[in-house]
């Protein structure tokens, strides 16, 4: 390491003057400063000149040349990803690409990443993506894409990598749990035009909706699955499953919009924050010949963000039974703000509550009945090794969360006491299979096909909806104001 010896460096007041000049201008026009923004606080200008110093530091004697326009942006990155794990910095191509995905189209692989221990990871894939059919999992570790070591480095850079034109071709080096060794799969990009709502009957007339993600016209889609669902069952729905596992979350309108499909009026979600504008409060509409019909929703450590108000307000207004395991615990409302360079702030600015006024940051809903899902085994899995334990990914886990301050955060390993066993699972919940045991030999028969527990669980509380769904339903927390005797 080499030391620069000497006096110490002169600041370059130029740079300082246009570094103070250009953050005061920002809380001026931003609309964020208000009143506040007429004058900084002493310190403010002590921390400008220090990084004005390391700025003119770095530009004079760093190994390579490098612009004020890398080293500024490099700086914003930085601040952002150090309040917490959803807040970034959006350059303008990254921030035209987060345009595009709300719409449901987008080129490339078709995963949702995080970072964790400053590692690339996955949260899940997207359903009939390049990711999705090439085996990949929740809780694998991205190590590299293509030739470059994914250790530190920031979501955006990841997110800029993987994606590219349809027909290209993308290299990942994956670390999954329990495999002895690194490998890598080659992918093709393609058009990742996400379906977010699919649906289907099941048997005995029970609907099934399974939403993957909360996009534009998600609620359109929702409410036509519905019409056709009834249409085909004499036009009233016996009993529906609404699945949200593995759904990442999206636009909070979407959210508040399709909860209030099930709903007949009433508080879907609240949110509080620092400022005025972040202290909302929405509503579902009433409708004409409302109907409740009998509803189970299916969650687990991926629903996440708009996934969880939706399930917790369908648990806190006793409409639906949740079926499951405990979800990611995404209780944050991010704002997009733009800047006149077209890039834009993805900035943390609210916590959200449940109808009842649950935080589930860092915490997660918990479901009214807990199935856990089947431990994933050597057959399961898509390369030769022993697949012991799926790594499971929340909230909590990420660098720089910040708790919701009620309530400590139940861990993720273990279920709580309340969880029944699935009906036909073998070991129980929370157990493992032996390696060589019958379970594993089973499953890797030929043809074998991987029991769904969770979905099993949720048709058969709808077949005895009125010896199971609407006890579990009773027992249900009252709503706020509402006495034990109106339950």
């Amino acid at each position: 390491m080499s030391v620069i010896k000497g006096s110490r460096l002169t600041l370059n007041r130029r740079l300082l003057v246009f570094v103070v000049l250009a953050i005061a201008l920002f809380f001026v026009f931003s609309g964020y400063g208000g009143k506040r923004a007429q004058a900084l606080p002493d310190d403010a200008y002590e921390q400008l000149q220090i990084f004005a110093n390391v700025l003119a530091i770095v530009q004079k004697n760093y190994v390579e040349p490098v612009t004020t326009k890398q080293l500024v942006q490099g700086a914003i990155s930085g601040m952002l990803s150090s309040l917490d794990p959803h807040s970034a910095y959006l350059t303008p191509d990254l921030y035209k690409d987060l345009q595009v995905e709300t719409r449901g189209t987008f080129g490339g692989l078709g995963l949702e990443i995080t970072i964790k221990d400053g590692v690339l990871t996955v949260v899940s894939p997207i359903e009939d993506t390049p990711a999705y059919r090439a085996g990949i999992k929740a809780g694998d570790q991205i190590i590299k894409i293509n030739d470059n070591f994914t250790k530190d480095m920031s979501l955006t850079e990841a997110v800029k990598q993987m994606r590219g034109p349809k027909g290209t071709t993308v290299r990942l080096t994956i670390h999954r749990e329990g495999v002895p060794q690194l490998f890598t799969v080659t992918l093709t990009r393609d058009i990742i035009r996400i379906q977010s709502v699919k649906f289907k009957t099941l048997k005995n007339g029970i609907g099934d909706i399974r939403i993957t993600s909360f996009q534009e016209n998600t609620d359109e889609n929702v409410h036509e699955a519905l019409e056709k669902l009834a249409k085909a069952d004499g036009g009233k729905i016996k009993g529906l499953i609404l699945d949200l596992r593995d759904n990442p979350g999206g636009l909070l309108n979407q959210a508040v919009r399709v909860a209030g499909e099930f709903l007949n009026g009433g508080l879907v979600v609240y949110t509080e924050g620092r400022t005025e504008s972040q202290q909302q409060k929405y509503f579902a509409q009433s409708h004409p010949n409302f109907y409740a019909f009998p509803m189970v929703v299916l969650v687990n450590s991926g629903s996440a963000s708009a996934s969880e108000i939706v399930a917790g307000a369908l648990q806190d207004h006793r409409r639906a039974v949740i079926v499951g395991t405990q979800t990611f615990g995404k209780g944050s409302v991010q704002t997009i703000l733009p800047l006149d360079d077209r890039s834009a702030l993805r900035l943390t600015t609210a916590r959200y509550y449940t109808p009842n006024g649950r935080s589930i940051q860092a915490v997660g809903i918990t479901p009214d009945v807990i199935v856990e899902e089947p431990q994933p085994t050597v057959a399961m899995a898509t390369i030769p090794g022993a697949v012991e334990e799926h790594p499971v990914i929340r909230e909590k886990d990420l660098p720089h969360h910040f708790t919701n301050g009620e309530k400590e955060e139940p861990s993720s390993d273990h279920p709580p006491n309340n969880a029944e066993p699935p009906r036909g699972a073998q070991p129980g919940p929370g157990s493992k299979a032996p390696k060589g045991s019958g379970q594993l030999e089973a499953k890797a028969g030929a043809g074998a096909k991987e029991r769904d527990l969770q979905l099993e669980r949720a048709i058969a509380i709808l077949e005895h909806w009125e010896s199971e769904g609407k006890p579990i339903l009773a027992k249900a927390a009252p709503m706020p104001g509402e006495t034990q005797a109106k339950r």
